[in-house]
C-alpha cells in the first residue's frame, strides 16, 4: 500500500470498529435497563428496535450525502454523532431518553458503511487488502463492544459507563479532522488523473441517478445483498439462545460419560457457556475478513461470493446434526463464523465492480439499507419460524435465503464470462 492507501484504510478502520462497538455495547446495556426501568423486554425492544432501523435505513440519504460532500466529512459528522449520542444517553432521563439517545446513535451511524466503503472504493488503488483490514477492524468492534461495555459496567453504573464509551468516538473524530489523504486518488488514476464528481440537488436528479445506477447487474447484486442480509439478521439474532438450547443436552451428558466438561456445582450455566461460544464465533470472522478481502484481489469477487454463499448454505444445512456432539458443533460455529464475515469484503467489491464511481456513495447507500434495513426483516421472519416451528425450521430457512443468493451470485459470474 502507498501512503494514501494507508492513510484511508487506518481512518476507515477507526470508524468501522466505532460504529460496531456501539451497536452490540446497546444489547448488554438493555440487561442493566431491564432491571432499571419498569418496562417489558417488548416495549425495550421497540425503543432499541427504532434505533437500529434507523441505523439501516438511514444508508440510502448518507449515500447521497456522501457524494455531494464527500466521505470524510460525514464519516468524522458520524463519529461525533455517535460519541454525542452516548453522552446523551449518560444524562438524559427515562426510557423517553433512552429512545432519544439510541435514535441518535442510529441516524449518526447510518452514513458510516457508504462513506467509508466508498471512501475506499474511491480512494484507494489496493482495494481487497483495504477491504479486507476494514472489515477486520469491523469484528473487532463486534467483539469487543459487549466485552468491553461489560467490563465498565463492573466499575461504573451505566450511566458513567455510557458516558466513558463516548470518549473513543470524539478522539477519534479529531483526528479524523488532521490526518491526511486524497479521497479520490483512485478513481483518479484510472480515469487519467481526474475523478468524476456528481451533485445531487432534487428528487428528479436522484431518480434520473437512481435509475443509471439500477443496471440488470446493479439490480442482482442489490437483491443478492439482501438476501444476505436477511440470513446474517436472522442468523446473529437468534445463535445465541439456539446455542444455548444445543449445549444443554452436551454438558448434561458430559459428567455420566466421564468426560468432565462441567460439574454439577459450576459457576455459571450453559447460557453463559454458549455467550462464549458466540463470542469466539464473531472473533473469528476477523480472520474471514481478512481472507475474503485478499480473495477479492485474487479472483473475480462474483466467484468468490458464489464460493462463500454455497459454505453458508452447506452450514445452515448442516447446523442442526452437527449439534449432536460438542467437536462437530464447535467446528460448525467456526466455520459459520468465518463465511459469514468472509462474505463483506467480496460483497462490498461486487457492489463497486457494478457501479459507477459517480454514484459509488448513493450504491452503497441502497445496498446497506437493502442490507441492514430491509434485511432487519430477518429477525422478525426467523423469530416467527423459531416460535411456531423448530430450530431444524430455522436453519432451512435460512439455507434458503442464502440459496436464492447464491443463484444469484452464479447469474453473475455467468454474466461476466459471457460478456464482451
Amino acid at each position: 500500500m502507498n501512503r494514501n492507501d494507508r492513510a484511508i484504510t487506518g481512518f476507515t478502520m477507526a470508524g468501522h470498529s466505532m460504529v460496531h462497538i456501539y451497536e452490540l455495547s446497546i444489547p448488554i446495556l438493555m440487561t442493566v435497563w431491564l432491571v432499571e426501568f419498569p418496562v417489558t423486554s417488548a416495549t425495550l425492544g421497540t425503543v432499541v428496535a427504532v434505533g437500529y432501523g434507523l441505523f439501516g435505513v438511514g444508508a440510502l440519504p448518507g449515500g447521497l450525502l456522501v457524494d455531494r460532500f464527500g466521505s470524510r466529512r460525514l464519516i468524522v459528522a458520524c463519529l461525533f454523532g455517535m460519541g454525542a449520542s452516548f453522552l446523551l444517553l449518560g444524562v438524559m432521563p427515562g426510557v423517553g431518553g433512552i429512545a432519544v439517545a439510541i435514535a441518535v446513535w442510529g441516524l449518526a451511524a447510518s452514513v458510516y458503511h457508504p462513506a467509508g466503503l466508498a471512501l475506499i472504493s474511491n480512494g484507494v488503488e489496493e482495494r481487497g487488502s483495504a477491504f479486507a483490514y476494514h472489515g477486520m477492524a469491523g469484528n473487532v468492534g463486534i467483539a469487543s463492544g459487549p466485552f468491553v461495555t461489560a467490563l465498565l459496567l463492573l466499575a461504573f453504573d451505566w450511566r458513567t459507563a455510557a458516558t466513558v464509551l463516548a470518549v473513543p468516538a470524539l478522539a477519534a473524530a479529531v483526528a479524523g479532522l488532521t490526518v491526511e489523504f486524497d479521497e479520490s486518488a483512485a478513481v483518479a488514476a484510472a480515469d487519467g488523473g481526474e475523478a468524476p464528481t456528481t451533485e445531487i440537488d432534487s428528487v428528479r436528479e436522484f431518480l434520473t441517478a437512481s435509475r443509471g445506477l439500477f443496471t440488470a447487474s446493479f439490480l442482482i447484486v442489490f437483491v443478492l445483498v439482501l438476501f444476505n442480509g436477511l440470513y446474517y439478521r436472522g442468523m446473529l439474532t437468534f445463535l445465541p439462545g439456539l446455542l444455548g438450547d444445543f449445549l444443554d443436552p452436551l454438558l448434561d451428558v458430559a459428567p455420566e460419560e466421564g468426560i468432565g466438561l462441567v460439574s454439577d456445582d459450576r459457576v455459571g450455566s450453559e447460557f453463559d457457556l454458549s455467550r462464549y461460544l458466540y463470542a469466539g464465533l464473531l472473533a473469528v470472522g476477523i480472520g474471514g475478513q481478512y481472507v475474503g478481502g485478499r480473495l477479492t484481489d485474487a479472483i473475480q469477487p462474483e466467484r468468490g461470493l458464489a464460493i462463500m454463499l454455497a459454505a453458508l448454505v452447506t452450514i445452515a444445512l448442516l447446523f442442526v446434526p452437527a449439534s449432536r456432539t460438542l467437536p462437530t458443533l464447535l467446528f460448525v460455529s467456526v466455520a459459520l463464523g468465518f463465511a459469514l464475515f468472509a462474505m463483506q469484503p467480496l460483497s462490498q467489491a461486487t457492489i463497486a465492480n457494478h457501479s459507477p464511481a459517480e454514484h459509488r456513495g448513493l450504491s452503497f447507500g441502497y445496498t446497506y439499507l437493502a442490507i441492514f434495513g430491509i434485511g432487519a426483516l430477518g429477525a422478525s421472519i426467523t423469530g416467527a419460524v423459531l416460535t411456531y416451528g423448530s430450530p431444524t425450521a430455522v436453519f432451512l430457512l435460512l439455507a434458503g435465503f442464502a440459496a436464492v443468493a447464491l443463484v444469484l451470485a452464479l447469474s453473475l459470474v455467468v454474466q461476466i464470462k459471457t460478456g464482451p
